[in-house]
């Protein structure tokens, strides 16, 4: 059954720059690696997806629900950015309690609950007094992985989540992809150019190559194709 649909998306910048009638579908619960090189389009298109940006055309639908018009908040998605895009002057629990306190009325008491319980989840919650500066590259993930979770999303928005680290800890920062999917039961979108990622973890794969899809279905169909070419 279809979670996700991108229906015929495109959005232009002059030229050839942009993405041009993308149509993609997940099924709930699954992994979407979006791969391709610079340029190929592939930050446009988790721009769209997280309500960024407004779609030139096309429909991004959600269980039926067309959701092109609704602000990112409005969403029911999570975004796991590249940079972890945690604040370096508040600690790890304040960055994680942060969605709560600006997007909901609940009392600090259940901000405080829900905050260290997807600290704990993710295994960093001995870090929660310490700033994002403090620890490592591997557990700020974890922590912007908190941050995403803990407003319970339906759909985990992932940006080049493996980029900057190293081959163990990018092999880590997968595993954990796919254990928020078996754990939460999320659906995920990957947007990255890690070839070895994308094979490990996605149930689907579609390359974007100058806006364009140009192959998409599981790592060994996609394989397929790529040793055809």
């Amino acid at each position: 059954m279809t979670y996700l649909a991108l229906d015929q998306l495109s959005r232009v910048y002059g030229g050839s720059a942009g993405v041009f009638d993308v149509s993609l579908t997940l099924g709930k619960g699954k992994i979407l690696a979006l791969l391709g090189p610079s340029g190929s389009g592939k930050t446009t298109t988790l721009r769209l997806l997280g309500g960024f940006e407004t779609p030139d055309s096309g429909r991004i639908v959600v269980e039926g629900e067309d959701v092109t018009p609704l602000r990112p908040e409005h969403r029911r998605f999570g975004m796991v950015f590249q940079k972890y895009a945690l604040f370096d002057s508040m600690t790890n629990y304040d960055n994680v309690a942060f969605p709560l306190r600006e997007q909901t009325k609940l009392p600090e008491k259940e901000i405080r609950e829900r905050a260290m319980a997807k600290l704990k989840d993710l295994g960093v919650e001995h870090a929660a007094k310490l700033t994002p500066a403090q620890i490592s590259g591997g557990m700020a993930k974890r922590v912007g992985i908190a941050r995403a979770l803990v407003m319970e999303p339906e759909l985990l928005i992932y940006d080049e989540p493996t980029s900057g680290l190293d081959p163990v800890t990018s092999r880590t920062v997968d595993d954990l992809i796919d254990e928020m999917r078996e754990k939460f039961g999320v659906t995920s979108v990957v947007i990255t150019h890690d070839m070895v990622s994308a094979f490990d973890i996605a149930d689907k794969i579609a390359m974007l190559i100058k806006g364009k899809v140009v192959a998409e279905g599981s790592p060994a169909e996609v394989l397929t194709v790529a040793n055809d070419d």
